[in-house]
């Protein structure tokens, strides 16, 4: 006599609404194109180091208090200390002041298009040290890519408003965001992904101590505003955005997540318009779109770790 077992159905964990991952991509999104346009309206009033350091305190202490709550206090091992002071100093660091200082030179839709070039970046940099495969797609992405950001260049050297140094200011800010990805790939395989982000942004604010005698300064200057824009970039597109991103990420694939941040460069154009009065110089389009079209092109199958991220602001 044989008995036969009836499969115990294994409950799924209930997944929020479709609506809710996408609202939250929407709201990331937005945040980070706004975190461009306030960038360049605070370049009259807080020098590069100043608001880089102002929005890094800012962020790291939003990120410490959510962080310490819902995971306690981290426990990084020496080598992966390491990394996060690598990618602290430079992706919360040298990063920001850099972008910080292309932007007095670019309008922040330029900035915006220039950033997202990163992909490509990681793309090369994850092929040469996490042996992932240097694909056709790749090689052919990264020459559109940098044309795009050729024609860029040249039509900065033709306005009266932009120049050539503020595109490089805003592509040292890709290629420092690009290698900070790489060292953060393995981090976030082990250690919660806000313990590594509130660490990094806590690095990145003590890297940028030695302008608290500028933000002092340059904040008792400023006019209120200022002083609350500064507050917004650390509170909204520093520790909200990536709050939400984290969560969209949960609950979408992280190549369809990826794409959407193509929406980030059109938004901050239209925010520069309404709110700044300023657009791109006509060729930058151009050179945006080509770069953008690198970007997709390089990010085709196989896929690369370039897909798993995208660039804030």
């Amino acid at each position: 006599m044989t008995s036969t077992t009836t499969p115990v159905a294994v409950p799924e964990a209930e997944s929020p609404p479709s609506w809710v991952p996408v609202t939250a991509v929407g709201v990331t999104l937005v945040l980070w194109a706004s975190a461009f346009v306030a960038i360049r309206h605070l370049g009259e009033d807080f020098s590069p180091g100043a608001l880089s350091l102002g929005r890094t305190l800012v962020g790291a202490l939003c990120l410490g208090v959510v962080a310490l709550a819902s995971h306690g206090l981290p426990r990084p091992t020496g080598r992966q200390w390491v990394s996060l002071v690598t990618i602290g100093v430079l992706w919360f660091g040298v990063y920001n002041v850099a972008l910080n200082a292309g932007e007095r030179r670019v309008d922040a839709g330029t900035a915006a298009m220039l950033i997202q070039v990163s992909p490509v970046l990681v793309a090369v940099l994850a092929a040469i040290f996490l042996d992932e495969r240097f694909t056709v797609y790749i090689g052919l992405g990264l020459a559109l890519a940098f044309t795009g950001v050729g024609l860029i260049s040249l039509s900065s050297s033709e306005s009266s408003d932009h120049d050539v140094l503020g595109v490089a200011l805003c592509l040292v800010s890709a290629v420092v965001y690009s290698i900070s990805l790489i060292l953060q790939k393995p981090l976030v395989a082990k250690l919660p992904a806000i313990h590594v982000t509130w660490l990094a942004c806590t690095i990145g604010a003590i890297a940028c101590l030695p302008f608290i005698g500028q933000l002092v300064d340059q904040a008792g200057d400023a006019p209120t505003s200022s002083v609350l824009w500064v507050v917004y970039l650390g509170v909204f597109p520093t520790a909200i955005a990536f709050t939400t991103y984290a969560f969209a990420l949960q609950h979408m694939s992280a190549s369809s997540l990826a794409i959407t941040t193509y929406l980030v460069p059109p938004i901050t154009i239209v925010m520069g318009v309404v709110l700044l009065d300023e657009a791109p110089p006509a060729m930058a389009y151009v050179g945006g779109v080509l770069a953008l079209v690198g970007v997709a092109v390089a990010r085709r199958k196989p896929r690369t770790i370039a897909e798993e991220v995208s660039p804030p602001a």
